[in-house]
């Protein structure tokens, strides 16, 4: 039987009921995660201290707010990631654009980054209060450093992978490197950095944790460590889920700087 692609609207918006409730599916399983959650530590599967319930995470976190500590801890993670994600895509975007383009960087450069990648965040902290010292600058560049690899792997890989018959393009209309590179090349490689850059968006939350554990006295990663040495499943607990709700919330945000930059 043919369909006749009719779309079924409500009240006359003109808006599928599909498209318009398909968001509520995201919301399915972390609140059945919840309702299991609250069930293990009520039917005494967990003890109280190991995991509280989600009324007293809530409970906590919202007396924090009240008191306006938690945005503080807050505004100062958002803006230690988001410095460090601008140096880290800055740095990512020169040094793919060079071992993408040129073979004697990519010979030059690459075995060393691709070797870097693997050194798990912590690692880093020694060498990083070493030379940096326990302020700002320490946490930033390491988030930078986060922020760096999917940046840097991508957009090199795309430039690498660019069409030959782009390139022949470029050749016909006699397009000096520089030339080439802005209206050609780049252009081309475009989707990949933007995967790129949403990579090094999540790494940057991930090595913020390891961040904040340099001497730091504020931030969601210092909310994180204050909790275990205080004994505070709560403040452990709402910590990571802050984490993961911030993390989600710019994930959306460069998913939807992706989608219109590539639809254009």
């Amino acid at each position: 039987m043919a369909t006749t692609g009719r779309t079924y609207t409500i009240g006359g918006t003109g808006l599928p009921n599909v498209e318009r409730f398909r968001w509520l599916l995201g919301l399915v399983v972390p609140a059945a995660l919840v309702v299991i959650w609250h069930l293990s530590v009520t039917v005494g599967i967990f003890a109280p201290h190991q995991l509280p319930e989600p009324l007293r995470v809530v409970t906590t976190f919202y007396g924090m707010a009240v008191s306006g500590e938690l945005w503080g801890h807050i505004a100062i993670t958002i803006q230690r990631v988001f410095l460090g994600v601008i140096i880290g895509v800055a740095v990512g975007i020169v040094f793919g654009t060079l071992t993408g383009y040129y073979r004697l960087a990519s010979d030059l450069f690459d075995p060393l980054f691709q070797s870097m990648k693997n050194i798990p965040s912590l690692a880093w902290v020694p060498l990083f209060l070493l030379w940096f010292g326990i302020g700002e600058s320490a946490k930033v560049l390491l988030i930078a450093v986060g922020a760096f690899f999917p940046v840097y792997l991508n957009l090199s890989t795309g430039i690498a992978g660019v069409s030959e018959d782009l390139l022949e393009v470029a050749a016909v209309y006699d397009l000096g490197r520089i030339e080439e590179l802005r209206r050609v090349i780049l252009p081309a490689a475009l989707p990949s950095l933007l995967v790129g850059i949403r990579g090094g968006v999540g790494l940057a939350w991930m090595f913020v944790v390891a961040a904040e554990l340099i001497a730091a006295s504020q931030g969601i990663g210092f909310l994180l460590s204050d909790g275990r040495t205080l004994s505070r499943p709560d403040i452990i607990i709402g910590s990571i889920l802050l984490f993961a709700f911030l993390g989600n919330l710019s994930d959306l945000g460069v998913k939807e700087v992706e989608k219109r930059v590539v639809t254009q």
